[in-house]
């Protein structure tokens, strides 16, 4: 203990004074952990090209939008052995006799593993291509770019942030880079600093921003290239080659353990109901996660509400119902989760939430009577809404004009109607319980934690792919590393054109490019698997803790129940094999210095 305590003390300076440190002994320890690359980026490495692209959907309308990016092949990293020679139509990578200048911008909300992304590029460009290569990073997101604001991220500046949370070595911003002036704007900077490559860290419209950029860049004659890495913690920006966007981990481990808390509370004091939203705006990705760790009573999926059509009132009688049912049993406590974009999921509010969206599109100022404008059934929901939450409804739009469901009180809501609905059965005779609902929002804690061990490797894996793509040429691609259920050093690297990702979607009363979110898929192992357990849930206290985020021992390196029901048991299997061999040797190295 006594060692254990001297190598966590604040250090001495020259004179044995006690020197004080902001930073607390984990964080300086994660400061010195070293994460592990993928094979191909440890050595020679050569790429290798596929076939040609094509998009998601609407093919003809993307082709006509990105004329000068559309149908690029994807590009696979390939490692080669000593002395072994390229595959055939391979290009093999060496390093460049002259330096790379790349720029990196972080743009949407912060993800744990932002940092790591800055330290992958930067190590990239210095150790893998040229000594002098530099890396600038643009403050505040896609502002800082259009402004020319930035600094340049050298060694000594990242090292302060090598595995640490949020996204402050840079901050990070929603502007949408999208009218001619900005970018003939981002244009100017990255030709004033001779800019190679630019990198965009960010979610599904960050990306597309990047599509549209990298697009501008080719028509115009731009030297500078452009490239994407896959960031949001609501787990949304994934497909068959994107198997996880970076955040999620991290942020789900955070959630499950106060969801954990949450329950535990509530079968401990035996007389309350914790209703509780998680983040995920547009998919409920992070509620199946969490539900699938800690077994709430409840879990609303946005997606099963929808595929059945269940209104407002229907969800909150059939929460109603299993809390009546748990009543009987003399169970007047529980634990229920929802995501925040469960407004959208609701046919009747999804359908309230499209008209006042096209009716504040349509008016710079919204009329005095908003009911008169709206269809007789959103105009009766809207009514028998609470002040609070109707006056949530017709908040301020988000950059693509659609309603900040971050902002309404879905928790609140759906607690609200249960009680009524409780309320009624109790002056009916047909519920005796006792009442108590307390409301929780878990959102921000999630976004800049340490990251876990999987979202430190993982970002800095995607930084050094990102790097790699632009040092090679590459433009209008998104970084993306494969194989995740396997250890670090088996993953695998690539480069997917941004266009593959897109179809046309609505957006402010407009059709868009868009890179297509990916939802919770009902037919897919992680639902399937939550289905058949929730009946026992709801009546039992089956309640789970995996516990805070573990950084060292057997358990450091366990990655979501999603991934791992995603990607297969064989995956999976190997994964924990390997990860068993590897604790029973340090274990035994363990022993053999001990004795």
């Amino acid at each position: 203990m006594a060692a254990a305590a001297a190598a966590t003390a604040a250090p001495l300076d020259a004179a044995g004074v006690r020197l004080v440190t902001s930073l607390a002994p984990l964080e300086l320890a994660r400061l010195k952990w070293q994460p592990t690359l993928p094979k191909a980026l440890q050595g020679n490495f050569a790429f290798v090209k596929g076939s040609a692209s094509s998009s998601y959907a609407d093919q003809a309308k993307i082709k006509s939008l990105f004329p000068h990016t559309f149908g690029q092949p994807s590009v696979q990293l390939v490692p080669l052995c000593d002395g072994a020679n390229a595959p055939a139509g391979a290009t093999p990578v060496s390093a460049s006799e002259t330096p790379v200048r790349l720029g990196i911008v972080l743009s949407g909300g912060p993800a744990s593993g932002g940092h790591n992304v800055l330290t992958g590029v930067h190590d990239y460009l210095v150790n893998r291509v040229h000594k002098d290569s530099v890396l600038y990073g643009f403050l505040d997101g896609p502002s800082g770019l259009i402004d020319s604001k930035y600094i340049e991220c050298t060694a000594e500046l990242l090292a302060k942030f090598r595995n640490q949370g949020g996204f402050h070595c840079l901050g990070s911003g929603r502007t949408k880079i999208e009218s001619a002036e900005h970018f003939a704007k981002t244009a100017a900077v990255c030709k004033r600093l001779q800019l190679d490559g630019l990198v965009i860290v960010g979610g599904d419209d960050s990306n597309t921003n990047a599509a549209l950029i990298a697009e501008y860049f080719r028509a115009t004659g731009h030297r500078t290239r452009c490239v994407g890495v896959p960031k949001t913690i609501d787990g949304d920006l994934r497909n068959e080659q994107v198997e996880m966007s970076f955040g999620f981990d991290s942020a789900c481990k955070t959630f499950s353990e106060k969801v954990a808390a949450l329950c535990a509370d509530a079968v401990s004091a035996r007389k309350t109901y914790h209703v509780c939203r998680l983040m995920g705006r547009t998919a409920s990705h992070i509620t199946l996660e969490v539900a699938l760790q800690t077994h709430p009573n409840v879990a609303l999926i946005g997606e099963e509400v929808q595929a059945r059509g269940q209104g407002l009132s229907a969800v909150a009688k059939s929460i109603a119902d299993i809390i009546a049912t748990r009543a009987l049993q003399n169970k007047h406590y529980g634990c229920i989760i929802l995501p925040e974009g469960l407004v959208d999921f609701l046919p009747d509010v999804s359908a309230l939430l499209g008209e006042l969206n096209e009716l504040i599109a349509a008016h710079t100022t919204l009329p005095a009577n908003v009911t008169a404008h709206l269809s007789p059934a959103s105009a009766a929901l809207f009514s028998s809404l609470p002040e609070a939450i109707a006056q949530q409804l017709l908040g301020d739009r988000d950059p693509h004009g659609n309603v900040q469901v971050a902002k309404i009180e879905s928790e609140r809501l759906v607690a609200y109607l249960v009680e009524q609905e409780l309320l009624r059965r109790k002056r009916l005779g047909t519920y005796r319980g006792n009442i108590s609902i307390v409301t929780h929002f878990l959102g921000y804690e999630g976004r800049c934690g340490l990251p876990s061990n999987f979202d430190a490797n993982y970002c800095y894996a995607l930084g050094q792919t990102a790097a790699a793509l632009l040092a090679a040429g590459c433009t209008g691609m998104l970084a993306a590393v494969q194989g995740l259920t396997l250890p670090p050093a088996q993953w695998s690297c690539s480069g997917l054109p941004l266009t593959h990702l897109m179809n046309m979607e609505r957006r402010s009363g407009h059709d868009k490019p868009v890179i297509r979110k990916a939802l919770v898929r009902l037919e897919d192992a992680p639902f399937q698997i939550f289905e058949h357990s929730r009946e026992a849930w709801k009546y039992q206290d089956c309640y789970r803790n995996p516990g805070s985020i573990q950084y060292d021992g057997p358990f450091a390196d366990e990655i979501t129940m999603t991934l791992q029901l995603e990607r297969g048991p064989e995956q999976d299997k190997q994964r924990k094999e390997t990860n068993q061999a590897q604790q029973k040797a340090k274990e035994g190295k363990d022993i053999k210095s001990n004795l």
